[in-house]
């Protein structure tokens, strides 16, 4: 990577490369990438190569570890529990897991077992080897260990294609690799849960156990991790929510959610934050049908991307109509109502459209996965030419929405064409340069995610990192050369002749459900001031306060806050508490000498005493907090 270069008079491997640079070098060594591809240390150069060497600060280092942890596990496995049959073992985000057939579930005994023979698995560290040989020799080899599920993955390979083993202490494995050269490299690991998988991921077929873990390069990043892991179930917004009773969830509508009255007005405080973004930056609100005739999905492709994740209906005379699962092919009608002119571009169309898309019911997790839920859609009409400038204003527009919401900490993903798409290669790389110009000129730092762009044009996806380090995908901004021509939109140019417009494709907070899901676990549930539901209580101390504390709470919401009193006959401490807990901004008293005085105890939700003051200087003191924050006023 540094640019220097070593010359041998042999083929030579990625460990003698190593080892002629430095002794601690070849230890640190745990994979090298070879001109751009990951190998391990035994694998031989045999001609001029790019080479980096790969150690537990290198970006590949975590995936190498984590696969070979897998097989640490697989050994550890039928170290104890001889019977079991070992299926496939891939690396997941921060883990991996590894899925056996046994005759019984594994129950958490076992896992605290299996943990230590993997402890002393590596311990021994054992070497890694890897070996080649044909399929079929492969596949009787596996069928006479007994290893089944091993067998059938291997005939599914083509013929000609050589099967690699890994093999560690007499423990042999199916495996593409890389791995670590001896399993004493691994040494930060944790076995997380287990659970039942189907065989190929197909209901029909047997069930397995899958055992889930995680590693990392060292002691210190795994308990970090499971500081992590601690913090996250301490935000769960599933718990918070129902603690705050702005929802829940039951198994008559799988995948949709029961907003309570708290939860819808927080709901609703989104789509009106959003609406006037909106409406300030020129774009103008539609609504389009939630139900559309089969031949407008077909037209759009996205039946044949997305039709079986659709629900359809069909009527008595046979038309078969799709719930939409996303809003663009109904913008497209409404633009199309009407000659246009390329002196009306941009033509900006927003939407708070109800979505559906079906998810397998293992996937669905609270607000975060559903399968009804509101988008922030909009779609913005443009010539080819514009796609800079408008791309950059919305990229500024999504960058200050963030800040607003506390999310400053802002990854951009840049993702080019997929192996299956619609449109012409020549277009893809239009567009392609097209947006990746206005992410530089919007002054993005961006990495590739390559072949991950949309069916119909490539996209950047804004990733959003939270108060405990997680990375949650909310906003995109795709750019679609394609959709419109399929549906016919078009537009007349300075030469008086028919165009086809492009489309960009954007929403930032993605689906609202899902946003409020992240917000609440960002915030511990904390949420801004501006948009808690409840922002003051007011309590008493005794009931003699009582008409103080109505007539403070009545000049409160007429000032725009959303205030509520506690008049029940507990003591304060209690009353306070309890508030506390429902995360209230802030908590006021009113007692005799409050009362005497026209004033309020105020003090946070922190447990921070304000002291006392007016409700007048309370309210100004909330509005002066709220915009030095760069947030809404009480009058917004």
């Amino acid at each position: 990577p540094d640019g220097s270069q070593k010359s041998f008079e042999q083929p030579v491997t990625v460990d003698a490369v190593a080892a002629s640079i430095g002794a601690g070098l070849r230890k640190a060594a745990l994979a090298g990438r070879v001109d751009g591809k990951l190998v391990d240390t035994s694998y031989t150069i045999e001609r001029d190569a790019r080479l980096e060497i790969v150690t537990d600060k290198h970006p590949a280092a975590l995936e190498v570890l984590r696969h070979s942890t897998a097989h640490l596990l697989a050994q550890a496995v039928q170290s104890l529990f001889p019977d079991a049959q070992v299926t496939i073992g891939p690396v997941i985000e921060d883990g991996f897991y590894y899925d056996f057939a046994y005759k019984r579930p594994f129950t958490p005994e076992d896992l605290v077992a299996i943990e230590a023979k993997m402890q002393e698995i590596a311990a021994a560290d054992l070497k890694v080897e890897r070996r080649e040989m044909a399929r079929d020799a492969a596949v009787a080899f596996f069928k006479n260990l007994g290893e089944h599920y091993k067998a059938e993955i291997i005939a599914s390979i083509p013929s000609n294609e050589p099967i690699s083993l890994y093999g560690q202490g007499g423990w042999v494995d199916l495996c593409r690799g890389p791995h670590v050269p001896s399993t004493g490299k691994l040494k930060a690991f944790k076995l997380m849960k287990v659970a039942g998988a189907y065989w190929r991921g197909d209901s029909r077929n047997e069930m397995l156990q899958r055992i889930y873990g995680t590693a990392w390069t060292s002691d210190k990043d795994l308990k970090d991790y499971l500081h992590r892991l601690e913090e996250a179930e301490k935000r769960d917004h599933r718990r918070i929510g129902r603690e705050l009773d702005f929802f829940h969830m039951q198994e008559e509508a799988p995948g949709a959610v029961f907003w309570h009255p708290k939860g819808w007005q927080v709901f609703q405080s989104l789509i009106g934050y959003m609406r006037a973004k909106q409406k300030a930056a020129g774009y103008q609100e539609v609504n389009a049908p939630e139900m559309m005739d089969r031949s407008l999905w077909e037209a759009s492709g996205h039946w044949e991307k997305f039709g079986e994740n659709m629900y359809t209906t069909q009527t008595p005379d046979e038309r078969v109509y799709a719930i939409k699962p996303m809003n663009c092919p109904g913008h497209v009608q409404i633009f199309k109502q009407g000659l246009r002119s390329h002196h009306d571009l941009p033509i900006r169309f927003a939407e708070f459209g109800k979505v559906h898309r079906y998810e397998p019911s293992g996937a669905l997790h609270g607000l975060m996965r559903v399968r009804a839920f509101t988008q922030d859609d909009a779609h913005v009409f443009i010539t080819e030419e514009q796609i800079t400038d408008e791309s950059v204003k919305i990229i500024q527009l999504l960058l200050s929405i963030y800040r607003d919401f506390g999310f400053d900490d802002v990854r951009v993903k840049f993702s080019d064409r997929p192996a299956k798409r619609v449109g012409s290669d020549e277009i893809w790389t239009r567009s392609e340069q097209a947006l990746q110009d206005a992410a530089r000129a919007a002054g993005l730092d961006f990495t590739l995610n390559p072949g991950e762009g949309a069916f119909y044009g490539p996209k950047l996806e804004f990733v959003l990192r939270d108060a405990i380090g997680r990375d949650w995908q909310c906003g995109t901004l795709q750019v679609d050369l394609n959709l419109p021509g399929r549906l016919g939109a078009s537009y007349i140019d300075e030469h008086s002749q028919r165009r086809t417009p492009v489309m960009l494709h954007r929403a930032i907070f993605g689906s609202l459900e899902r946003f409020l899901g992240i917000l609440i676990e960002h915030h511990a549930g904390r949420l801004p001031t501006w948009l808690a539901p409840v922002q003051a209580v007011v309590m008493n101390i005794t009931d003699r306060q009582d008409a103080y504390v109505r007539q403070a709470v009545e000049f409160l919401v007429n000032q725009g806050l959303s205030a509520v009193s506690d008049l029940r006959n507990e003591k304060v401490g209690f009353k306070i508490r309890e508030h506390t807990l429902q995360r209230v901004p802030y908590l006021l008293v009113a007692g005799d000498k409050e009362v005497a005085a026209n004033l309020v105890s105020v003090r946070t939700r922190s447990g921070k005493d304000l002291g006392t003051m007016s409700p007048q200087a309370f309210v100004e003191r909330l509005r002066i907090e709220l915009e030095s924050h760069g947030r809404r006023t009480l009058e917004d």
